[in-house]
């Protein structure tokens, strides 16, 4: 076995046993099915507690104009019972009062509930558009217009709701999200950023480490120490991989498992391509008034999820994880080489990361105009290209630009892992110094063996 196999090896399953993998490997997938679910459980949540509201009406124009709810029961107080009731909601059983002092046509904030608790939006938001549409329609009344009444409503029931259909090579049609899209962007783009950053981050500190210990001493013995680095790059990318793709398949489970409880049919969750699987949902033997909101929001993101190209994607992303990954593990190694703490480094680290943090804005320009001339740029910057690209792939770019980019993107990495081999050669065995850019040049330049 070749001496980069065995560090390769060493640094893969030294980092594969830490509790930390084991537990995010776990708790990522767990995470990542909770942000399909959560959104359809939070959506179909109601507050349930009953609340008794006391209505003090000191004009006389509002009684009843705002009618209880199965959770909220409104009374509507006379003016003698309405004495001291600030002081004496609570023993009447209420939990609030809310009292109206004048003309709401002529004052629209002469509304006031008190409370000792906070009221909750839904409470508000029942009494404000119960009083808007009375005062919508006393002022309707007032033009004294024929049919002024019917003619608004019959106005205002125009609603429009666009449709995004993707269309398939083969002609299919499959109903997509542009927002969905959207937010796969940002997803893309922050894993591609946190995976970089977080391993990266890794070998600069395993380098720093075996530093600092002298360990390196005993190791540059018997391998060379471009040898050493490779291995080390190589070994925790592998580790990066793992828990991915280790994620893809445990999401992926508990997702499956999860639309097989909503949906009530296994068969809609196995052996089917994509497009077969979002057709099934969405002719799902259970009728709409059978399943629970919650079955339904869940198995819509699901179905708009499934429209996305998720194997392309996947596959790009691995390639431009990696592409990133080593680019700026490569720099981060030599930084790692040269200095003996974090604190010392901030010069050095902050410059390597400054186009990771860059990308991450640009990548937010890029998934509202995946087209523009920002956004393709910066795809084809290789220091900022694995984040933009990533935010522009689900918008389907050009097949030339994915091309054009990765070409750069693994050019690029050939020529850091150049430069940084210099320098990791020479200031791996450096210690105690201070190090500066001048230096880093010396050790660039120098062509020792």
């Amino acid at each position: 076995m070749s001496k980069i196999s065995l560090i390769i090896q060493r640094e893969y399953t030294t980092r594969v046993k830490k509790k930390s993998f084991i537990i995010m490997t776990i708790i990522g997938p767990i995470l990542f099915a909770a942000m399909m679910v959560l959104p359809g459980w939070f959506a179909s949540m109601e507050d349930t507690d009953e609340k008794k509201i006391a209505f003090v009406d000191q004009t006389g124009k509002y009684i009843d104009q705002v009618q209880s709810t199965d959770f909220l029961k409104f009374s509507w107080l006379k003016s003698s019972e309405a004495e001291n009731i600030s002081e004496e909601y609570q023993n009447k059983g209420y939990n609030a009062y809310m009292i109206i002092e004048e003309d709401l046509l002529q004052n629209p904030n002469a509304v006031k509930i008190y409370s000792d608790k906070q009221i909750t939006i839904d409470v508000k938001n029942h009494i404000s558009r119960s009083l808007e549409n009375h005062l919508k329609n006393e002022k309707l009344a007032s033009y004294d217009i024929d049919g002024l009444d019917a003619i608004i409503k019959e106005v205002n029931a125009v609603k429009v709701s666009v449709k995004t259909i993707k269309l398939g090579d083969d002609g299919t049609e499959t109903e997509s999200s542009t927002e969905l899209i959207m937010v796969a962007a940002i997803v893309f783009a922050m894993m591609i950023y946190m995976f970089v950053l977080i391993y990266g981050m890794q070998v600069m500190r395993g380098v720093m480490e075996e530093k600092v210990s002298r360990i390196v001493e005993v190791i540059v013995s018997s391998v060379k120490p471009f040898q050493l680095m490779m291995g080390k790059i190589v070994g925790i990318a592998l580790v990066a991989l793992t828990q991915f793709l280790l994620w893809v398949i445990l999401t992926a489970s508990i997702v499956m498992v999860l639309l097989t409880v909503f949906t009530g049919d296994i068969s809609t969750v196995s052996n089917q391509n994509s497009t077969e699987l979002v057709e099934s949902i969405n002719s799902a033997p259970i009728e709409a008034a059978e399943m629970s909101e919650f079955g339904q929001s869940f198995t819509n993101v699901i179905s708009k999820l499934l429209s996305l190209d998720l194997i392309s994607s996947l596959f790009l992303f691995l390639l431009y994880f990696l592409g990133g990954y080593l680019l700026y593990a490569s720099l981060f190694a030599a930084v790692g080489a040269a200095i003996d703490n974090e604190a010392d480094g901030q010069q050095f680290i902050m410059p390597v990361m400054m186009p990771l943090i860059l990308a991450i804005y640009v990548a937010m320009t890029a998934f509202r105009n995946p087209t523009g001339d920002l956004a393709f740029w910066f795809s084809m910057v290789p220091f900022t290209s694995p984040v933009v690209m990533m935010a522009r792939i689900p918008f389907q770019p050009p097949v030339w630009q994915l091309a054009l980019s990765l070409f750069i993107l693994i050019g690029t990495f050939i020529f850091t892992t150049w430069f940084a081999g210099r320098i990791y050669r020479t200031g791996i065995l450096m210690y105690g110094k201070k190090i500066s850019y001048k230096e880093l040049w010396k050790w660039f330049r120098y062509s020792g063996k």
